[in-house]
């Protein structure tokens, strides 16, 4: 079987909860994750938004939450988890407000889509010093022995 990532709180390709956005608690969603590749050692997860700013005409990837070194016993982080609360071992990389923390969809326009990726890796990377999403994919270059994607899309209603 293939790995997979779900969520409790929203279906692939379906709408992400207010709670988890900028519009709510801005709190991560719960991810859970099953069959692990032989070999796996550790996991990689990425969410990121294809979409910014505008889905009409995109121009960055923005990077909503980086993490790595999620230990390989691991299958699960809870919704709203803090990083304190992390599996013990796993390290935080740069989202694109230059902090470790999770950071809900908060779309300027239009319903963008927000790509979690989980990916398993033959190792443990060494300490990476909080990385940018595209330091870590080059760090993870060679690595990786599988991935899965679970997208959820949110558009902001009006604001008045």
């Amino acid at each position: 079987m293939a790995l997979t990532l779900l969520s409790d709180d929203f279906q692939h390709n379906a709408g992400i909860p207010a709670r988890h956005t900028c519009d709510g608690d801005n709190m991560s969603p719960s991810l859970s994750w099953s069959n692990a590749p032989p070999g796996t050692r550790s996991f990689a997860l990425i969410i990121d938004d294809p979409d910014a700013p505008d889905p009409a005409a995109p121009t960055v990837r923005w990077v909503h939450w980086v993490l790595y070194n999620i230990p390989p016993d691991a299958s699960h982080l809870a919704a709203g988890i803090r990083e304190s609360a992390l599996p013990p071992g796993t390290e935080a990389g740069l989202n694109d407000w230059k902090n470790t923390r999770y950071g809900g969809p908060c779309p300027p326009i239009g319903r963008h889509r927000y790509v979690h990726t989980l990916y398993a890796l033959d190792t443990a990377l060494p300490d990476l010093h909080h990385p940018t999403r595209s330091r870590l994919v080059r760090a993870m270059q060679g690595h990786v022995l599988e991935q899965t994607v679970l997208v959820g899309t949110y558009q902001r209603g009006r604001r008045r």
